[in-house]
Formats: structure tokens, sequence, C-alpha cells
């Protein structure tokens, strides 16, 4: 009896103490996966306005979560991030470079989300560089403001006068005759309206006149006969005898066998078909009128001007001919077709003539009305960089730091080019004459010059040739010259593990029965744009614990 009670108290106090050193074994486990956690602070306001982030420091799941956040909140480009305290510049697939986006989702390019880009910051941009205040001052870096206004998109151009081919009146005898005194005696004679061209002679019309003025008589004593008169008049009209010159023979009650030709409107003999004492014949051309209240200007107009010009739009017109006088019109027409050469339209336009100081061959320098008059953002045309498969400006950031951001440009007149996307009034860009002069100055050379330079030149890439990126990877699909590859993380780029498209080599230089499943060795290089290029795939034969 008393040994059974002994064994008891052992074993209850054996059970005592097991608990009382799993429960310690226990507080110490939790107290010590406690310490070794990092204490992740809220994402709220208070808290990131409190020690905002770097994005620098993030990685690429790290930029997926901001985006997912920013769709959560509403964010976009040109928005303030409360964790970071930056404003966003735009997004980007960090997979194709030199694409940005002004609103945070999926890539189309691959299967994952964008990553935000911030202005500012310490190496928020991995696209920027940063330049001393003395290599600024060595390569004469200037910066210029964006602004806000119009744009003064006035076309001008220079153009020929000719004649107004609508305000021409050609001149032809209406009966058989002679011509027996010319007024005008030679072409470019000026004639005012109404003036005497030619005296004509007309056999037809004097019998014609006869039986009326023989029947007029006779009317005044009969009135039977007045129907008969008016039957006469009606010969004389079949005669080829205008109103007028019938009204003459019944006032005058003689004979009006001549008639004399006179100018229907002021102008100039262009045309003159006919000589003292021809013959004419009823229809017959005798001479031409071009009036000079209106001429025509013709001009070329650069194609890419053109649609902003309509029929009907004011111009103005000035001549070396004429010194101090300006000439009004309208735009009549843009004839439809393009001069291959110049890649021009040419621009028929009418302008005002009104003391006939403007005549064919003079040289006019035309100026159409501004047919916009709405506010654009504008920038200084040498301030962006056209690199043939888009335009870029480098953002100055402040602090030497400047980052490229790819713009759309629109209308461009005088030095001043219309910013459509991309930028916002007030932000400062680079504007030098040193770097941006050279047309043919490609984005990878403009960085290279403002880069510092390397310390072992001889260990690095020339700067004309891009980086090449080695891996290992796993084939998952090929679909005709792209290939799907698996591979591990290449801190290189700041990439994490991940399945992704490539562009493959030609196929003299791909492994034979490449295929899902293959596991190869990949060299790639990055393109603009575009999915990343390999340049050289062999089958993986051996698995470094690097690449793993």
């Amino acid at each position: 009896m008393k040994t059974s009670t002994s064994l008891w108290l052992a074993t209850a106090a054996l059970g005592t103490l097991a608990a009382v050193g799993y429960g310690a074994w226990t507080a110490g486990m939790n107290a010590g996966m406690t310490m070794g956690t990092p204490q992740v602070a809220p994402t709220g306001t208070g808290a990131a306005s409190a020690s905002p982030q770097d994005p620098s420091t993030w990685t690429i799941t790290q930029g997926f979560e901001a985006t997912e956040r920013h769709m959560r909140e509403g964010l976009k480009a040109g928005d303030l991030d409360p964790v970071t305290g930056l404003k966003i510049l735009n997004y980007h697939d960090p997979m194709v470079p030199g694409k940005n986006f002004d609103a945070p989702g999926k890539s189309p390019f691959m299967d994952m989300l964008l990553v935000p880009r911030y202005a500012g910051g310490q190496a928020a941009d991995a696209s920027g560089v940063t330049v001393s205040a003395r290599t600024q001052q060595n390569l004469g870096l200037r910066t210029v403001e964006v602004t806000e206004g119009r744009l003064d998109s006035a076309v001008s151009v220079a153009g020929n006068v000719a004649w107004n081919e609508r305000d021409q009146v050609l001149v032809s005898a209406r009966s058989l005759g002679f011509v027996e005194r010319l007024h005008v005696r030679a072409t470019q004679d000026r004639v005012s309206a109404g003036a005497p061209l030619a005296d004509i002679y007309v056999p037809s019309w004097v019998a014609a006149q006869e039986e009326y003025l023989a029947v007029a008589r006779m009317a005044e004593q009969d009135l039977q006969l007045v129907p008969l008169r008016d039957a006469a008049a009606q010969r004389m009209r079949q005669a080829g005898m205008s109103p007028v010159q019938i009204g003459r023979v019944v006032n005058s009650g003689s004979l009006q066998p001549r008639f004399t030709l006179t100018a229907p409107l002021g102008g100039v003999v262009t045309e003159l078909m006919v000589s003292e004492g021809a013959t004419v014949m009823p229809g017959m051309a005798l001479l031409r009128l071009q009036g000079t209240g209106t001429v025509w200007a013709e001009g070329q107009v650069p194609e890419s001007q053109a649609a902003q010009l309509q029929p009907g739009a004011e111009v103005s017109a000035t001549s070396p001919a004429a010194p101090g006088q300006t000439f009004t019109g309208r735009l009549q027409a843009l004839l439809p077709s393009v001069d291959p050469a110049t890649r021009t339209i040419k621009a028929r336009l009418e302008l005002a003539n009104p003391q006939g100081r403007l005549v064919p061959g003079m040289f006019v320098q035309m100026r159409f009305a501004n047919p916009s008059a709405r506010n654009v953002l504008l920038l200084p045309s040498d301030a962006v960089i056209h690199t043939g498969q888009r335009s870029v400006v480098m953002l100055a950031e402040g602090e030497g730091r400047f980052t490229p951001v790819e713009v759309r440009t629109g209308r461009e007149a005088g030095d001043q080019t219309e910013i459509l996307q991309g930028l916002q009034a007030g932000q400062k860009v680079v504007r030098s004459g040193q770097f941006l002069i050279d047309s043919e100055a490609s984005l990878n050379g403009f960085l290279a010059r403002l880069s510092p330079a390397p310390e072992a030149a001889s260990e690095k890439p020339a700067a004309s040739q891009p980086t090449t990126h080695q891996t290992e990877a796993l084939v998952e699909a090929v679909d005709g010259d792209t290939v799907t590859l698996q591979h591990p993380a290449i801190p290189a780029l700041r990439w994490p593990a991940m399945s992704m498209d490539f562009r493959l080599p030609p196929a003299d230089q791909r492994p034979k029965n490449l295929s899902a499943g293959s596991a190869v060795h990949i060299e790639f290089e990055m393109r603009d744009g575009d999915v990343p290029q390999i340049t050289r795939i062999e089958p993986r034969t051996a698995v470094t614990g690097a690449q793993r």
C-alpha cells in the first residue's frame, strides 16, 4: 500500500514536470519565431507617411504588389502614391522596356502585371542617369519647361500669280460681216467695261432693216399692217441683231448696217484673232478678254500641313512687286494631285486685285490663317529626340537626374512641337544643341554620353552593342519562331523565376528536336518594344548550382 502510494506520487510529479517543460518550450519557440520575423507596417496612409518606402529597393514581386494596390485604390499615372510619397510617372513591363502605360493593369506582352515607375527618388527609374553639375556645365546641358499655349500653325507658302480662268469672256460674231475698224490693236491691251472693241459691217442686216422701215411707215397709215411690222422686227432678231441694235433702228428710223462690239468687262485682251478688213462668220471668235479684278495664286503646300486647310480659308499675300500692300483672298481648292518629288499639294487661291497690280508670273508669299485656337502642350522641337521608332525627351527630375520619357508628338510649327501624350505642363526637359543636334544619334548613344566613363572599359561590351544575359531554362512550348521557357531568377535583370516568351534564332542555329520538356542553356539580348531575342541556344548537359 505504501509502495503504490509512492509510485503514484512519482508519476504525478513527472507529469507535472513534463507539462511545465512543454509549456516553456512552446513559449520559447513562439518568442523566437516572433523575433525572427520582420514586423510589417500597415499599408494605411498614416504608416506610409511616417516611413515612406523607396521603390528603388523593390523586387519585381513588390512591384506587382504595388500595381495591385494602385488598381484597388484607383491610382494612375500623375497621382501621388501615399506609400512612397512619390508621383507615379507611368507603368511598364520590365521584360519589354521602352513601352509605357498611363494606367495600372496586366502587360499586353507577358502573363504578368505592369510595374510602376516613379518620378524622382533614389534610382526610382532604372533607365534614368545622374549627371553631376560639373558634367552638365561641360556638356552645356540646358533645360526648358513644358508650356501650355496655342500653336502658331499658320501655313506659309510661296507661289506664282496666274489669271483667274473663271473671269474670262470670249467675244464672237453673231452674223456674217466685215471688220471695218479695230479699236484694240494688240494683245495685253487694257480695256474698261463698255469700251469699243471693233466696228463690223453686216450686209444681211440691211435688207431686214429696210423691210422693217418700209412696213413701219405703211403701218402708220394702215393699222392692219401692224402685225406685218412686228414680223419684220422679228426677222431682224433672227438676223442676229440684239435688242439694243433693233431699238436704234426703231427710234432713229434709219438704217444701221454697222454695229460696234463693246467690252462686257474691264480687263486685258489676252487673245486677238482678227484684223481690220477680215471677214467674220457667225459664231467666229474675235478676241478674248481676261478680267483683272481677281487673280489666282498657286502654291505648293507640304502634305503634312494640307490637312489643316479647308476650301474657303482666309489668306493674305504680299509681293515684292507691290511693297507695303497686302492682298486678301481665300483658298479656292486643293488640287487632287501630289508632287512625288517634293511631297507637296498644289493649292489654288483667289486674291483680290483691285488696282490690277498683280499679273501672271509674279511671286507672292501667302499666309493662311491659323485654323485652330485651342491650347496645347508645347515644347521646342530640338528638345525631342526622334529615333525612327519613337520620340523621346530627357525629363529633368532635379538633383542632376534625367530620365528618358517616350512622348507622342502632333503638329509642328516654327520651332515649337505639340505634345499629345507623355508630358505635363510645368515639367522640365533637356534642350541642348551639343548632343541633340545630331539627327542620327540614337537613344543608347545619348545615354552613353551622359553616363560616367567605366573604370575598366576593356571588361565591358562596347556602347553600341546590346548586353547579353545567360540562363538555364526548360522548354514549355514552341510556336514558330517563339519559345516559352521556364527560367530561374536572373539577378542582373532583377527578374524572378517565371515562364515567359523568347524569340528563337534562325532555324540553322537551333538544336534539333527542340520540343516541350527540353532542358537548354540560352544566351539572349533585350529588344526595345519586343520579347527578348535568343542569340545562342544549346541543349543543357549539366545544371550548376548558381543557375539553380
